[in-house]
């Protein structure tokens, strides 16, 4: 694989990204996760490995990133191994006390990955992601498959979008949430997958955490506490609610070339996500408030 000499290599065949992924194995039996891109995305892939190098300079736990070139497959960048579990698997069978503790230490990191800044000049907040928010209302007023009370999604939407204004914007992960975690053999969190990076609201990063609540409560109120470390700021509830309701609205046409298994899965979302927050007339979801969020 490309012009790097390993004795054994395996594919993983995980997750979503488009990068060929392989577990590969040096001869001093070293083992590292290698990632192979296609040519035409050298600069973003040069980029994202820039942004890791700054995120893993942070201290923050995750696959360092370790060399990054081209070759024959295309573009490549090495980075290490992490042995363990995925935190999906892992944590929710955990005790309670457990699961909150390691959604506080993920609450933690959040935040200090949140210290790198936007570049200058970046577009304002509230114009960009208002643009989002009338594409993804648009692309649900086309779909066929409506979500039973989606009304309350826009509802929510438009009772919010005007709390966009003057918010700050810095380094996103761009899909944080306890899919994209693991648990070392050490009992150590991972952050991993960095490839959806993006700059924006730091709040915004919290529109994955229904993935979080559906797995695990106490980790999804854990994440929210660490974070802000207990001190929730109000506004905080009704910018979530925003974020979550102008996600759950793309959810479904974004499922739909994926197939009915997919559109299904973001059907019962929404469904999970208007309990928690009573058709969207809570402001604080169930599952933070000790709530079950089945």
């Amino acid at each position: 694989m490309c012009e790097l000499r390993f004795v054994s290599q395996e594919p993983i065949l995980k997750g979503w990204s488009r990068d060929r992924k392989f577990r590969v194995t040096d001869e001093n039996g070293t083992r590292y996760l290698l990632r192979v891109s296609p040519t035409e995305q050298i600069e973003a892939k040069r980029t994202e490995f820039s942004l890791m190098r700054q995120v893993d300079a942070l201290g923050v736990p995750m696959c360092r990133p370790l060399r990054f070139g081209t070759c024959a497959e295309g573009v490549y960048s090495l980075q290490s191994w992490i042995e363990g579990q995925d935190a999906e698997c892992v944590i929710p069978v955990m005790p309670a006390s457990e699961q909150r503790r390691f959604g506080i230490e993920a609450g933690r990191i959040l935040k200090k990955i949140h210290t790198l800044p936007a570049p200058a000049g970046q577009e304002d907040w509230a114009s960009r992601f208002n643009r989002k928010i009338d594409r993804k209302l648009k692309l649900y007023a086309d779909c066929p498959v409506k979500i039973e009370n989606g009304a309350s999604f826009i509802a929510a939407i438009d009772a919010n979008r005007h709390l966009l204004c003057d918010r700050p914007q810095v380094f996103q992960h761009g899909d944080y949430h306890i899919g994209n975690m693991m648990v070392d053999t050490d009992g150590q969190l991972v952050i991993i997958d960095f490839n959806r990076h993006d700059y924006g609201d730091p709040w915004e990063e919290f529109n994955r955490i229904v993935w979080c609540a559906q797995s695990s409560g106490p980790f999804a109120a854990g994440l929210v506490d660490g974070y802000f470390n207990g001190a929730v700021p109000a506004a905080f509830w009704r910018l979530l609610s925003l974020y979550i309701a102008s996600n759950m609205l793309s959810s479904v046409p974004w499922a739909i070339p994926f197939g009915q298994a997919e559109v299904d899965t973001m059907l019962r979302q929404a469904e999970d996500v208007l309990r928690w927050y009573d058709n969207m007339e809570k402001l604080v979801p169930s599952w933070y408030l000790g709530e079950s969020p089945a």
